[in-house]
This record gives C-alpha cells, structure tokens and sequence, in this order.
C-alpha cells in the first residue's frame, strides 16, 4: 500500500518525509494505458512529479488542491500532478512529439530554454473574485544553466519561494514512484535585521547540511526498492528520529459528467451542434482517469435548454 511517512531529528530545526506509491501509482499508469501508452521517461517524470507533489501537500497542510505543472518547448506540451488534502491524487501529460531514449528534463521539456515549472495553490473555500496562488520558475538555476533533473528543479524553487534549504531525492519506475524531502526549518529570530547569531545557532543550521549530505547518497535503486523503515535506518542510524503515524496516498480523480458538461457548454452551442451533426453523439474522456462521458442530441440540447431559462441566459458562455 501506498505510505507518506513524516519524521523529525530530535533538538534540531530539520525535518523530513518518505513517500512510496505503490498500488496507487500503478493505477495512474493502468489508466493512462487506456488513452495511449507513454514512453518510459515521460512515466518516470510524471511519477516523480506525483510523488513530489504528495511531499509538498502534505509539508503545506494547504486546505486545497495543490497542482505542480511543468510546461515548455519540447515534444513533452504538459506534465500534471495534482493533490487534493487528503492525499488523493492523479497525473496526466500532453505530448506531441517523440522522446529521445533517454531523455533528461532538457530534452522533454526545455530544448530552447523555454521550459517552466508552476506550482499552483487553489483552496477550497476561495472567495468571489479570489485567484488562485501561483508560483513559477524556469527549468534553469540562476546561472541560467539548465536543470537535468526535476529534484533540482523543485530545490531551487524551495529556496526561491521559502528561503528554505530543500533536499529532494525523487525516483520513479513502473511500480514505485517515491521520494525523500529533507528540509531546514527556520530558526528562531533568523533574518531579524541587526540579530546576531550565536554558536548554539549556528550549529542548529549546519546540521541541516549534514543530514542533507546523508539524503544524496540514497540512490534511485534504494529509494524505489527499500521500505521506509530500512531507508530511515541506513541513512539516519545516527540521528534520534522522531517518526509519526504513516499516511495513506491514493489515486482519486474529482471529474464528474457535471463538470464535463459545464465545459461542454463552455464550448458553445453551436460547436457543440456541429460535433452531433458530424458524429452524432459528444464524447469527452478525462485526461487523468480515462472515464468517458457521452451527450447525445438530447443531453446537449437539455444542457443548453437549461441555460437559456436561467435569468440572462445566452446561448453561449463566454
């Protein structure tokens, strides 16, 4: 069963999570399979991405959906993941070229330096007229050098948006996609202007960068095939480890005929009279779960009917 394991190292400002999705993963590949395969190194992308995502989610506690996308210049158009609070998630991608065996981030996504990683917080309970929090930066650190990997891509978009030391270590196959995030918590007064710290604090600080050095010798190979309990032991033996109780990911996707229809009617009357005249029914298949919904000529035409007896009602939405 898919885990999200959460841990503090005893007297010290640095605090980490495990993922391993397993039976959930595999799910989201079982369902992708059914709208067209996708190449090996796209899958392996979009399991880190979800894998990540559940770390982020949960590090946030965000009453809302929290979508990470990763969009560019490259045959990979668009990379989903996205995470409700209760650690439900799914993942979808867009690709319209053919992706190079082997293909690092670069070459999927960022082949003209076009590439962009958004991270987007919707809540739940958002106001009239309030948007959604979005955060974006590009597929390169501030050299302007490329990123190969999407663990460095989210560590520099930690330390840009949080002013947080971020450790990421992301792996993914067709049976595991999992991931370790070790991350330094602020200490008390720091960024005061004019604070001074002293000895005590500054020993707090460097020991993020000690576990964080433990972090990056877990290898791919460990991170996808080792349990939680085994990984903890071998990286952290030295540390007193606070672990809590584990958490459940799972794969849920939120589509429902409403909202399809809601988008069907987006579309406008006429466009959609024209799909019924040239098929003779609508069908629309959900991205993320592959669910497909079908309107004929008389769902469309209760859609619109509806529509049009509201107050102020058009025949299209604009």
């Amino acid at each position: 069963m898919s885990e999200l394991h959460k841990f503090l190292f005893e007297g010290l400002p640095v605090r980490g999570m495990l993922v391993r999705l397993t039976d959930s993963w595999r799910e989201v590949l079982q369902r992708r399979e059914a709208l067209g395969a996708h190449p090996p190194e796209l899958r392996a992308l979009l399991g880190e991405m979800a894998a990540a995502a559940v770390l982020m989610q949960s590090n946030i506690k965000f009453n809302g959906a929290l979508v990470l996308q990763v969009f560019g210049d490259g045959p990979v158009k668009l990379a989903v993941a996205e995470v409700q609070p209760d650690l439900s998630f799914r993942a979808t991608a867009k690709l319209i070229g053919e992706v190079p065996a082997g293909a690092q981030l670069e070459a999927m996504l960022n082949v003209h330096g076009q590439g962009r990683c958004a991270i987007t917080l919707d809540p739940k309970d958002r106001l009239p007229g309030q948007q959604p929090y979005q955060g974006v930066v590009p597929l390169h650190g501030d050299q302007r050098e490329p990123l190969q990997n999407f663990s460095e891509v989210l560590e520099h978009y930690m330390l840009q948006s949080e002013q947080l030391d971020t450790r990421l270590v992301l792996a993914a196959n067709d049976e595991v996609a999992a991931g370790l995030l070790i991350q330094r918590m602020p200490i008390q007064g720091e960024g005061n202007l004019g604070a001074s710290r002293n000895e005590d604090d500054i020993g707090l600080s460097d020991a993020f960068n000690r576990i964080s050095i433990l972090a990056s010798t877990l290898t791919s190979t460990e991170l996808l095939e080792l349990d939680a309990e085994t990984i903890l032991r071998r990286l952290f033996w030295e540390e007193t480890v606070r672990r809590f109780e584990p958490l459940q990911p799972r794969f849920a996707c939120n589509c429902s005929r409403e909202r399809v229809g809601q988008m069907l009617k987006g579309l406008g009357r006429e466009e959609a009279e024209s799909v019924l005249v040239e098929r003779g029914d609508v069908e629309i298949g959900c991205e993320f779960c592959g669910v497909q919904y079908h309107f004929d000529a008389i769902d469309v035409g209760e859609l619109f009917a509806a529509e049009l007896a509201q107050p102020g009602g058009s025949e299209t939405v604009q």
